[in-house]
C-alpha cells in the first residue's frame, strides 16, 4: 500500500492518499441484487438494504454483527495524536490496511478531512443539533431519504449510538472538552447516498453531547490510477495549447494579452488536484445467487420480525 499526503494549493493538508496494488480483497463490502444491496462483513451480514423504486430513498435492516477496522484507542493516545488531522490518519490507514474487516480493495483511495458534511451547517445551528439531524435513525430497520436530505448528508450508524451516560461517551467527553478527541472515521457507499461510521460511534455521541464539532476522517473511492495517467495527460495537453494560444495572441497584440502560464497555470494546478481526489463511485460485488439469495439472508437476519420493505 503506497501512501502519499495531499495538500491545498496554499499548502496545507487535505488528507492521504491510499494506492492499494496487492490484489487486495475488502472485508467489508457492498454486494448488488437488482435493487437490493447487502454489506457484508467477511460472512457476516452487517445491512440490508432496498432502493425504493422511485428512487427516493433506502430502507435497510442493520444487524448487530458490525465490527470496527480500528481497535479501540486509549485517552493517552488521543493526547499524543492532538493537534492535527495528519497523524491520525496515518494511523486509521495502517489499521485499514492490516485489518480483515476493512472496506479497501485494490485501487486508490482518499482518507481526507475535507468532509462535505461540514460544510453544510448553518450558523444559528448549534453543533449538537446540526450532527444529530444528520444521524439516521432507527434500529434495527429504517430509512435514508434522498427526497429531503441531499448531497449525501446523512451519517448511518452501523451499530446504535450510544447515550450520553454510556461509560465510553464519558471518557470521550473529557476527550472533547479538551480539545483532544480522535477523528470519527466515515466512509462514503455511493449506492446508500450516505456516509457509514466505521469507527468512533462513542466519539460522535460525545460530540453531540459536548455540542462540539467533531474531527472527521472520511474514506472514499478516488479515480483509477488508468484514468488517471489518461486524465492528466489531457490535462497537459490543454495546457500546452494554452501556451500556445496566449503566444499567439501576444504576438499579435503584444505585452497587454496577459501571460498564459500565470493564466492557465493556476488552472491546472486545481484541475490535477481535482483529479486525484474526485470522489469516485463506491465499487458493489453481484451478489453469488442474486435476488434469491438476497431473499434468504434477509429471512435469516429478521427471523419472526416483520421488515416493511419485504
Amino acid at each position: 500500500m503506497r501512501r502519499n499526503d495531499v495538500t491545498r494549493d496554499d499548502g496545507t493538508w487535505m488528507g492521504l492518499s491510499l494506492d492499494a496494488r496487492d490484489g487486495r480483497q475488502p472485508g467489508l463490502r457492498v454486494f448488488s441484487a437488482g435493487q437490493k444491496l447487502l454489506v457484508s462483513q467477511r460472512s457476516r451480514p452487517v445491512l440490508l438494504a432496498v432502493v425504493d423504486e422511485h428512487l427516493e430513498g433506502v430502507d435497510f435492516w442493520r444487524t448487530d454483527a458490525y465490527r470496527s477496522p480500528v481497535p479501540p484507542l486509549r485517552a493517552d493516545t488521543g493526547r499524543a495524536l492532538a493537534g492535527g488531522p495528519e497523524r491520525w490518519a496515518h494511523r486509521f490507514a495502517r489499521h485499514l490496511v492490516d485489518s480483515p474487516d476493512s472496506p479497501l480493495h485494490e485501487g486508490r483511495w482518499l482518507l481526507s478531512c475535507d468532509s462535505p458534511l461540514r460544510r453544510w451547517s448553518h450558523a444559528g445551528t448549534s453543533h449538537a443539533e446540526y450532527w444529530s439531524s444528520l444521524l439516521v435513525d432507527g434500529h434495527p430497520d429504517g430509512s435514508i431519504d434522498w427526497f429531503l436530505h441531499s448531497h449525501s448528508w446523512e451519517v448511518l450508524p452501523l451499530r446504535p449510538m450510544p447515550d450520553a451516560e454510556d461509560s465510553r461517551v464519558k471518557a470521550y467527553r473529557k476527550q472533547a472538552r479538551e480539545g483532544t478527541l480522535p477523528p470519527v472515521l466515515l466512509w462514503w457507499v455511493s449506492g446508500l447516498d450516505c456516509h457509514l461510521i466505521l469507527d468512533g460511534h462513542a466519539r460522535l455521541a460525545a460530540a453531540i453531547a459536548e455540542s462540539v464539532d467533531p474531527p472527521l476522517l472520511q474514506l472514499q473511492r478516488t479515480v483509477s490510477r488508468d484514468d488517471l495517467a489518461a486524465r492528466t495527460r489531457e490535462a497537459v495537453g490543454f495546457y500546452e495549447d494554452e501556451l500556445a494560444r496566449f503566444a499567439e495572441l501576444r504576438a499579435v497584440h503584444g505585452p497587454t494579452v496577459p501571460d498564459g502560464a500565470a493564466t492557465a497555470g493556476p488552472q491546472l494546478a486545481r484541475l490535477l488536484q481535482d483529479l486525484d481526489t474526485k470522489e469516485q463511485l463506491t465499487r458493489a460485488w453481484p451478489l453469488p445467487g442474486g435476488e434469491a439469495e438476497w431473499a434468504r439472508i434477509s429471512r435469516e437476519v429478521t427471523a419472526d420480525r416483520a421488515w416493511p420493505a419485504v
